[in-house]
């Protein structure tokens, strides 16, 4: 008995005749065919429904009681057990894919041969699930053959596997003649007049609804017909008009009639993402019918056929194009229906099916690859995305072209803007980086807070593609805790609420601070150079507020010359006592005097006087500074962010990779599993001491001893969830005393609701520590134990509450210090690595302070300094 082979396609049988029918019903004839299709909503049984289309073929429709759409991961527990239990009556069988999505069902079957026929760009299609691209890179590593649907699909795969084969849509010219006869129109034709402008096919985003609008308007006498279903967009967002006929979708076998009947053949196709690399089948049946053809430049028929068909740029050409056709000459018909006969006599369905199988039947069976093992399938604790990683290989040293090492938002966003010869490196089980997102009895939590807010353009728009509708943008509500009373974040610029002294006290010294003081200085600034940038930042010194109306001093007098000389300097001695000194001390922990200034800004900033005075006098209702509006996900935590990235990288994603050992001289990254991989370039975002230290005795000792001069503190956060909503209304909380354990405590539950569980609150308490400065007096249930107990002391949660979900995460490297001998240690160690070509990039890479969006640009920054350097290597090599 032939081997059968087995279909996941995302197209049903009965839905338009189009490559997939053409092609398995003539496969037919030689395998028994089984058409899985996706899954059908069923309110309570998993079964499996089949029919018989034709001869030797099984449509098989799976239903399931899981109501979400295609081949999602939530269904596969159900697909799994029906396809095991299908498999039985095959056990000689080929496996093929329409749809990536299907990959994962791929660990039930135990084929002779895997073949992918990529018939089009589904990842470009309008909803397109976000694992789409990364699961086609899981079929292409496990597919034995390729096949696509047109010559710009080809040219987009023949790089990714070795065994590509361009076959495009053909033509039943047999079954097209028949519209030859021009006698034979359809009766839906018999209330509409001529001339008829025809076009059949899906009706979706691909289709130019606006051009077809204005062909319409600009000839009413044209009666335009349109056979196909409407799909995936608004019917009502149509066009309408009396000479618009739509006939909704029409049988295969009655195709030819419709074209007997018309005068032009349309392909109003849109030039947008879903159309960069289609093949329309329709376009050589339009051939078969021998009649005149207008097409908007779609690559592969104005590359094709170009001296047949009218290509038209725009609507004024489109129907230019179309009058040229119904006025045509016999002698110029005559000439355009020469070439499609030539081109007709050139393929069929029937060839192309005899070379596919000839493909198959000499093509060998892969070894098991472990991207087939697994299933291109990564486990993830929030919002599972796709193919990122496989079991482990043994064996030979792999080669990457860009090896991008860390998952965090740096390495993210350098993996998306480089190509396909990318392999992006994380030791975790996600992606995220410290920006990860972990569930905990309902409740998700960040490690640490994270908020979306910037400036830049382009981050803004990367939100808009990473995200899309799933985010929420809502004014902040960050608040300082001190004194037993609330006030507004930045500290300075709402003291309204604290007691008349204190208030008294930092007005003072922020007059003195600005003018000077009568009365000997109780903090005097040492001499000192003065940094060189300019910005004006808040006393928390976090960067999250930059006060736009901040003056600055021309310097004629020395600048500070550490940190906690430019708090003296910057905002006087009340608001360094009550404030700036406490809390950066706090986050810090380590001693300020140890640190410089650059970080902060330039010229010494001089406190804007009348914000302070009147935020103290009245209730500063407006938040300030860059981030007074952020934006978050809705759902899944900010590890949604990092997630959203995954879909659009095209490289190769390896969790839970972890890397023992990079040999610059060698070009090699060693695994912990023992994987080795050669790399052309390599992206590092992983901090500079544990990159130097992976690279060993290759590094000269100037660069060990300038990696472990560089200064960092940790952070550990304890999550906890609480049953009781609303607790609080504020987004996040400083605490500069010494009464609390935590310095911060990060609204989760306020992020977006969806955090939450249900009848619960979520937030999370921020701790700093170091070994050296700043030990964690207690960690596991104590330090829990402590968070709870000062979460009620401060008012954030009552004796009474009921505590339904604690946990803490570890941040070793959190924020990198600036003390006096970093800007010389980062540059030792920079300078050594990029004379071996390690691009160096990201907040731990660069040593720099950065929030999420700066560290996008790094990635980006990152991928063109790839770029850059490959024309400088060619020229080298040669």
């Amino acid at each position: 008995m032939a081997s059968a082979i087995i279909v996941f396609s995302h197209l049903r049988w009965d839905f338009v005749y189009q490559r997939p029918q053409h092609l398995l019903s003539r496969l037919a004839q030689h395998y028994p065919i089984v058409f899985i299709e996706e899954p059908l909503h069923h309110d309570t049984d998993t079964f499996m429904k089949t029919y018989s289309p034709a001869p030797n073929i099984l449509v098989c429709q799976p239903h399931t009681p899981v109501n979400m759409p295609g081949f999602h991961d939530d269904q596969l527990p159900h697909l799994q057990k029906l396809t095991r239990q299908l498999v039985r009556d095959y056990p000689d069988h080929i496996t093929w894919f329409y749809t990536p999505m299907a990959l994962p069902l791929l660990q039930e079957l135990k084929p002779r041969l895997v073949v992918y026929d990529c018939m089009d760009e589904l990842a470009s299609f309008k909803n397109a699930p976000k694992q789409l691209l990364q699961r086609e890179n899981a079929v292409l590593k496990t597919a034995d053959i390729v096949f696509t649907g047109g010559p710009s699909l080809y040219r987009s795969k023949q790089d990714r596997h070795p065994n590509v084969h361009c076959f495009p849509s053909s033509v039943d010219q047999k079954h097209f003649v028949q519209a030859l006869d021009r006698t034979n129109s359809h009766p839906a034709h018999k209330e509409i007049p001529g001339p008829r402008l025809g076009f059949y096919g899906v009706i979706d985003e691909r289709f130019d609804a606006e051009l077809i609008g204005k062909v319409a308007a600009a000839h009413p006498s044209w009666q335009i017909v349109l056979v196909g279903p409407v799909v995936k967009i608004d019917p009502a967002t149509l066009p309408q008009a009396s000479n618009i006929h739509y006939l909704g979708q029409q049988p295969y076998e009655a195709l030819p009639q419709f074209l007997a009947g018309w005068d032009v053949c349309l392909l109003p196709f849109a030039l947008n993402e879903s159309t960069k690399f289609i093949s329309p089948t329709k376009t050589l049946e339009y051939m078969a019918a021998e009649l005149p053809i207008v097409s908007t430049p779609v690559t592969d028929v104005a590359d094709a056929y170009s001296d047949i068909v009218a290509i038209a740029h725009d609507a004024p050409s489109f129907i230019a194009a179309c009058e040229a056709a119904l006025l045509a000459s016999p002698e110029d018909r005559a000439q355009k229906i020469k070439g499609m006969r030539r081109v007709l006599a050139s393929t069929s369905w029937d060839s192309t099916v005899e070379k596919m199988r000839h493909l198959m039947d000499t093509t060998p069976r892969k070894q098991q690859l472990p991207e087939q093992q697994s299933a291109g399938i990564a486990e993830e604790p929030v919002d599972a995305v796709a193919n990122v990683k496989g079991l482990r290989q043994q064996g030979a040293t792999r080669y990457v072209k860009t090896a991008i090492i860390g998952a965090g938002p740096t390495g993210l966003s350098a993996a998306y803007h480089l190509g396909h010869d990318t392999v992006l490196f994380d030791k975790n089980s996600m992606v995220g980086g410290w920006c990860r997102s972990i569930k905990d009895n309902g409740f998700t939590f960040d490690y640490a807070g994270h908020i979306m807010f910037s400036n830049d353009p382009y981050v803004l728009e990367m939100y808009d593609i990473l995200l899309g509708s799933n985010v929420h943008w809502q004014n902040r509500e960050a608040w300082v805790y001190s004194k037993n009373v609330y006030t507004r974040y930045p500290f300075q610029g709402a003291l309204y609420g604290l007691p008349p002294e204190t208030i008294k006290e930092c007005i003072m010294g922020a007059i003195e601070a600005r003018y000077g003081s009568a009365k000997p200085a109780e903090q005097a600034p040492a001499p000192a150079v003065a940094p060189t940038a300019a910005k004006a930042n808040d006393c928390c010194a976090d960067g999250g507020v930059t006060l736009p109306s901040t003056k600055v001093a021309a310097l004629e007098k020395k600048g500070p010359a550490n940190f906690e000389e430019f708090i003296y300097q910057v905002w006087g001695k009340g608001i360094a006592k009550h404030f700036a000194i406490p809390y950066n001390r706090k986050i810090w922990a380590v001693p300020l005097t140890e640190m410089e200034t650059s970080w902060l800004g330039g010229r010494v900033p001089l406190p804007n006087l009348e914000e302070i005075i009147d935020g103290a006098l009245q209730p500063v209702g407006k938040p300030m500074g860059p981030n007074a509006r952020f934006g978050y996900p809705l759902r899944g935590g900010f590890q949604a962010l990092m997630s959203g990235f995954v879909p659009h990288i095209k490289g190769t994603i390896e969790l839970n990779a972890d890397v023992v050992h990079i040999s610059p001289k060698q070009r090699t990254i060693t695994l912990a599993d023992g994987r080795r991989y050669q790399y052309d370039n390599m992206i590092s975002t992983m901090p500079l001491p544990e990159l130097v230290k992976m690279v060993g005795d290759e590094a000269p000792d100037e660069v060990r001893e300038a990696a472990k001069g560089l200064k960092h503190i940790s952070v550990r956060c304890v999550n906890l969830g609480v049953a009781r909503e609303n607790i609080t209304d504020k987004h996040w909380i400083y605490y500069p005393e010494d009464n609390t354990i935590f310095h911060r405590i990060f609204v989760q539950g306020n992020a977006s609701p969806e955090c939450n569980a249900p009848g619960g609150f979520g937030i999370t308490c921020e701790i700093t520590y170091s070994p050296t400065y700043k030990p964690l007096p207690v960690s596991g249930q104590e330090l829990i134990d402590r968070c709870i107990q000062d979460c009620i002391k401060v008012g954030m949660f009552r004796e009474d509450d009921k505590v339904i979900a604690a946990n803490e995460v570890d941040m070793p490297y959190a924020y990198v210090v600036y003390d006096h001998e970093r800007a010389a240690n980062v540059e030792v160690v920079k300078k050594w690595f990029l004379q071996h070509d390690i691009v160096l990039y990201g907040r731990y890479s660069e040593w720099e302070y950065y929030n999420s969006d700066h560290a996008f640009l790094a990635g980006k920054k990152a991928a063109e300094a790839v770029k850059w350097l490959e024309p400088k290597k060619s020229a080298t090599a040669e």
